[in-house]
């Protein structure tokens, strides 16, 4: 019993130290918050570029919210959307990133 515990806590470990853990949020949320907040930026021929869940990897979503910055690093990402809208963006976006089991564009 001793062993299991201390194998499930070393897995737990092991997932916050690598970053693999993801922000609480819903990325159903999320996928409201992107569509109201950063579309009118992020669609082909805006000033922003075309931005989909689609553009990176979960990977790559998940270090560019490590980051915390936005606008080719000139702006904080806390400066575009409150925290909490943050962390569901951030769901939305892993969750739908190019690797991911459910790609997806956010239409």
């Amino acid at each position: 019993m001793r062993g299991t515990m201390k194998a499930a806590a070393a897995v737990v470990a092991l997932t916050f130290a690598s970053g693999f853990a993801l922000a609480q949020g819903s990325a159903n949320k999320g996928r409201f918050h992107f569509k109201k907040s950063c579309k009118s930026c992020h669609v082909k021929g805006a000033e922003g570029g075309e931005i989909t869940p689609l553009s990176k990897t979960q990977e790559q979503w998940k270090r560019y919210f490590a980051k915390g910055v936005h606008n080719k690093g000139t702006q904080k990402l806390t400066d575009v959307l409150p925290a909490e809208q943050l962390q569901d963006v951030q769901k939305f976006l892993v969750d739908h990133a190019a690797d991911s089991p459910q790609p997806e564009t956010c239409g």
